[in-house]
Order: C-alpha cells, then structure tokens, then sequence
C-alpha cells in the first residue's frame, strides 16, 4: 500500500468536496473531510471493482448510508475513473447534473444505493449481503466460485440511531452475514450538537450483543484502516463486521472541525484558508498528476482481476449451462410472457379470502420464477405468502427462498430493497396492511429508485372486525396511492389476484402493493376468466356490464366489489359496475380505453371502498358519490363493522337513488 499518494489522494478529495460545496453554497463538508483516508484505502486499495464495468457481478459493493456526504462517494467515483467526469462535480447539486444532493442509484454510475434516510443505506446493505450469499449458495460450484464479493457500508451516528439501521444490524448478526462489512464514522458529533448530547451508547458493546465482530481504530490511520477492512474480508466466522472508526468531523478546515458546524455547508466558508492548509493550490478540483496516475494504475489491476474472473464465469458457464441460463435470466430481470397461463384457474365456486387465493398463487408464480424471494414479518401463518418446498433462508441454508424477517417491518422493506438493487433475484415481503407504516419509507424510496419490489399487505380492511381501529387500516391503501411510482392493488376476487401478481412481475421499474382481504370473498365466475386476470393489468375494467341503456356506475374495489354486484342486482339494467384493482394503472391507460370504462356522458357515479374517499372524488365527478370510512374503525365482528360503517349493498343502492 502507498501510504504516501494514498495521504495525498486524501487531501486532494478533501479539496474537491471543499470546491464542489463552496460553488453551490449547499451540501455537507463534516463526512467527506473526515473519512477521507477510509475513502482512500477502499478505492485505493481495499475493494474490489471495475469502474468500466460498474454492475460486474462479484463486485465488492460500497454503499454510502449517511448519503448526505455524497461528495465522500463522488469524489472517489471520479478518481476511481468511473464515467462521473470532473465537470459532473463542478456541477454538484445542479439541474441535470448526476452528482444530486444525496446519491441516486439510477443517476450515477457506481451509486449502489439511493440514500437520503439516515439508516436505510444499513438494511439496504444487509439486503446486498443476503443477495449475495443467496446468489452464491445457488450458483458457485465445487469447481467455480464466481460469487465471493463483500458488501461495505459506511454510515454515521445519524444511521446508527435510526431504528431500521438497528432493525438491519440484528437482522444480520442473526443470520451470520459474514460478507457484511460496516464502517462507523464515529466522530462524537450529531447535526444539532455533540453526539453525547443525545447518545450514550457503548457501540462496541451493542454490536457484540447482536453477533458482530467489532474493531475500533482511528480513522485518519491509513494502515489502520487497511488491516482492518482485510482483516474484516478475511473473516469466514459467521459473524459480520463493523469498523468503528474514531474521525474529526471536517477534518481540514480547523474554524469548524470537530464541532456540529463542521457538519454541513458553513465550513465552505473558509475554502481558500483550508486550501492552503492542506496543501493543496490555489487552483480550485486540483488533482495531482500523481494521483490520476496511481488511481490510472489502480483501475488497469482492478480490471486484470475482472478479466480473470471472467475467465472464471466463463468456464462456470461452459460447465453448468441450465445454471447460466438461470442466472443471465436473473440479471436480465427476465418475467414468462405467458405467466398468467402458467397459473391455473381457481374453480367457478371458489369462495376465499384473496391472502389465500394469494398463497397459492404465489407458488406458481415461484415455480415459473426461481428469481422470487419472499419474507414475513413474522406473519407466514396469517400473509400466507410462504414459498412450499423453497426453504428457510438461514445461516444453514443460504439458498432458502423464505426470509424470516422478524418483527421487523422498517428493516425488511429496506433490506428487500437491498436485494433489488443488486438485481440477481426478485424480492417480495409481506404484512398486515395497517403496518405498512412502518416500512413506508422503504416503500417510498423503492418508488424513487424504480425497484421491483412486491409487498403483500394482507388483512386490508375493517373487515378485520374485533381487532379494532388500530389493526383496521382505513387511510392505508390511498395513503400508499399517493405515492408517485407505486401500483396498488386491491383485487376483487382469485382471478384478479392472479393478475395482480402477473402484473406485480412484469412490472420491472417500480414497486407494487398487493392488498389482500382476511374476510371471504366470492368468485365472480359469471365473468370470463382471462378479462378479470386482464382487467387487473388495466387496472380497472368492466365486471358487469348493463344489459340496457347505461344509467348508472358503480365502481369498487376488493371486498366491497360484492356489495356493487349486489346492488346493481337491485338497481336494474341500466347499472354498470366497474371493478378498479389498481387506480395506477388505471390512470396510465389511453384515454380511449378509459372512456370505454367510464364514459364521460354518464354522470350517475357512485364507489364504494372500505376506506378514507379523498382520491375517489376524481372518478365519481362533482355529481357523483364515494362511499367510504373517513373515521377510524370499530371493535366489532368483521360483518358488523361492515355494516356499521355503510359498506353494505344497501348503502349503495340508496346512494344511487338519492342521484335521482
């Protein structure tokens, strides 16, 4: 290791993160200023990666957690030689640029992560670590060994106080992710003030307690530094590491180091000051020729070790051919055309709640697609999303398709995102829906990122009856709908949650919600199979269509679809119902498609769903009605809650009538 360019290579990043932050007057100086010799060692030294080739499958993967110190990850991106040019850091936090404020996976080549939250770069590491001894337990052979990468994450005392990261950490401990390395910028200082302020914690002592294996150096050492990331690599004892590294926060512009003003933008104030004390030129994105020669040198090794694990995959590929197959089907995140026919049909009279028709769904959708994962929160028995003969995730079993996730809801939708970032398996996880809070920031950055996360969110309304308002999730299925880039789904019936699950797997740039009923539902077999599975592709389609002049439409979703038929029963022939699984996709369809739906000329509109009508206003028009709950729920018998808050035929019929 050259200690001596590596020192300077550190200096130089300090410069560029100075430069790029004092240009915008915006961003934050503490971490890449006092993790720049841990920055120096990993791409300098410790990973192992290709900036040519930024998705190369036994990558080491480096993820930034505190993504507010992005400048850290651009500056050695750039450096590293990959296509982040040095003009991109000149334009750091601009429009258009691909150096935004926090990383963005899809923005920046080399970003592993989209992270903003403090704590979800933790899980979603976690996640990364899972994906890949998942994908090693599966694809490495007692010849070839093509996956044997690490997952390294550095993160700060905002991440390790955010209860997912914490979630995360057990999580891995538990499971033995021995692939897993974490490196704790521990530099006593918070935001708002000094860390002791509102932390007291004994980190060494927690992560021992959860089954890490824990080193504390200093974080300006470079040989420190170095040992302990080989060190850490080296480790094959089940347990995963974390690197408690001692730093100053903006190390380099002595007017702020080591207080909470080093934290953010003020230090740029003193950018010519610090200069010059580190060393560095007037000139402003200085980088010596002796670093862009020895990070030169660096990437031709980086890629002679690519080149011979190529060789590598190549003779695996040559060897175990239905293997390739499989995985070059991974990676191109590959969906049947013809999975709707790959699932059989559920019987005309089949009468259950859509979490079971959903479980048995499920299994052959896994069947068509060994890419599937799936996790519970502790909820299999009840989410019913438990892959039959796919096996238990665990220290024991690392090719298990059943991740127990615990009572960890704000974990498991970050880690699942983890495994979707690495892209080799399609992740799915599963619990009640009113806990869908819990991991809706998981959620959230899945939309943001374009993840092809699935979530099963069962027990989806106040039909849950006696458990109450706090386990009845009136506002939860529009509350996810507001969410930009998620498809939520409500299916009505088995055929419609078939096609939900079809649509959930051939949508591969986003996630989607599948809400799914405790109560029983009926099987609305009058209507030909292939246009309920289709109608849940389109998001809302006709389910029974007038058998007269078109008065009326009722439309509805999941359970209280039962309740439209039945009134429309009553109402006459001139009643349309319209069942709508998914308004998303609904609102993506033509215009022309949309008016078959729901003419414009007719007027005479009313919905019901067993939740909050804020969004339904739009369908219904000025002069229609949207039944609804817009109050939280009752203790009560499912049936009795039902009727208790209107979601009866009755209330609809009613409801039509007072349209005149």
């Amino acid at each position: 290791m050259n200690q001596e360019i590596l020192a300077q290579s550190a200096n130089e990043a300090r410069g560029l993160a100075i430069d790029a932050v004092h240009a915008c007057s915006s961003g934050h100086l503490g971490l890449p200023l006092g993790c720049a010799e841990i920055g120096a060692v990993l791409f300098g030294n410790s990973l192992n990666f290709n900036p040519d080739a930024p998705k190369w499958l036994n990558r080491d993967r480096f993820i930034l957690s505190a993504g507010h110190g992005s400048m850290f990850l651009y500056s050695w991106l750039h450096l590293s030689g990959y296509d982040l040019p040095l003009e991109e850091l000149k334009n750091f936090r601009q429009l258009g640029s691909s150096t935004p404020g926090h990383p963005e996976n899809f923005m920046t080549p080399g970003v592993e992560a989209t992270t903003g939250p403090l704590g979800q770069g933790v899980a979603n590491a976690v996640g990364y670590a899972l994906s890949g001894k998942h994908a090693a337990a599966k694809f490495n052979t007692a010849e070839h060994t093509i996956f044997d990468n690490h997952i390294v994450a550095l993160l700060g005392d905002g991440c390790l106080q955010e209860g997912v990261a914490k979630e995360a950490i057990a999580f891995a401990g538990h499971n033995h992710l021995d692939n897993l390395i974490l490196i704790y910028d521990s530099n006593d200082v918070t935001l708002d003030a000094m860390a002791e302020i509102s932390q007291g914690e004994d980190a060494e002592q927690y992560f021992k307690s959860q089954c890490w294996d824990v080193a504390t150096i200093d974080g300006h050492d470079l040989t420190a530094v170095a040992e302990a990331v080989d060190q850490a690599k080296k480790n094959d004892n089940g347990r995963p590491t974390v690197i408690i590294a001692k730093t100053v926060i903006a190390k380099g512009i002595p007017e702020v180091s080591g207080t909470s003003a080093g934290h953010g933008e003020g230090g740029a104030n003193h950018a010519e000051s610090a200069r010059k004390g580190l060393g560095l030129p007037e000139e402003t994105f200085y980088i010596s020729d002796a670093t862009k020669s020895f990070f030169a040198e660096r990437k031709e090794q980086l890629i002679a070790e690519f080149n011979a694990w190529n060789e590598t995959y190549e003779a695996w590929s040559q060897a175990n051919s239905e293997l390739a197959e499989e995985l070059s089907a991974n990676i191109a995140n590959a969906v049947p055309s013809d999975l709707l026919d790959q699932i059989p049909e559920f019987d005309a009279d089949y009468k259950g709640a859509t979490r079971a028709s959903g479980g048995e769904v499920i299994q052959h959708v896994a069947k068509a697609m060994p890419s599937l994962v799936t996790g519970s929160a502790d909820l299999y028995g009840s989410t019913k999303n438990y892959i039959k003969d796919g096996g238990d995730f665990n220290q024991n079993n690392y090719a298990g398709r059943n991740i127990w996730y615990g009572i960890r809801e704000h974990a498991m939708g970050a880690i699942s995102n983890g495994i979707a970032y690495d892209g080799l398996f399609r992740a799915s996880c599963a619990t009640f829906a009113v806990f869908a809070d819990y991991l809706r920031p998981s959620i959230r950055i899945a939309a943001l990122s374009h993840l092809p996360v699935t979530y099963i969110l069962t027990h989806d309304s106040v039909g849950v009856g006696e458990d109450g308002p706090t386990h009845q999730p009136v506002e939860t299925v529009s509350g996810l709908r507001v969410i930009a880039g998620l498809d939520v789904f409500r299916p009505a019936d088995a055929e419609e949650t078939v096609g939900a699950w079809a649509a959930s797997m051939h949508r591969t740039d986003g996630p989607s919600a599948l809400f799914l009923t405790r109560q029983n539902v009926p099987n609305y077999s009058e209507t030909p199979v292939t246009v309920r599975r289709e109608g849940a592709y389109f998001g809302g389609y006709v389910l029974k269509k007038e058998s007269g002049e078109l008065t009326t439409i009722i439309m509805a979703t999941g359970s209280e679809v039962e309740h439209a038929m039945n009134a429309a029963k009553e109402l006459g022939d001139g009643v349309r119902v319209v069942s709508m699984p998914c308004l998303e996709r609904f609102d993506r369809q033509s215009d022309e498609y949309k008016e078959s739906v729901l003419p414009a000329s007719c007027k005479k509109r009313v919905s019901i769903e067993a939740g909050v009508t804020g969004l339904w206003w739009k369908y219904v028009g000025c002069e229609g009605k949207a039944l609804g709950i817009d109050r939280f729920g009752i203790s009560a018998p499912g049936g009795t809650v039902m009727k208790e808050l209107g979601m009866t035929a009755d209330h609809v019929v009613a409801a039509v009538k007072e349209l005149g």
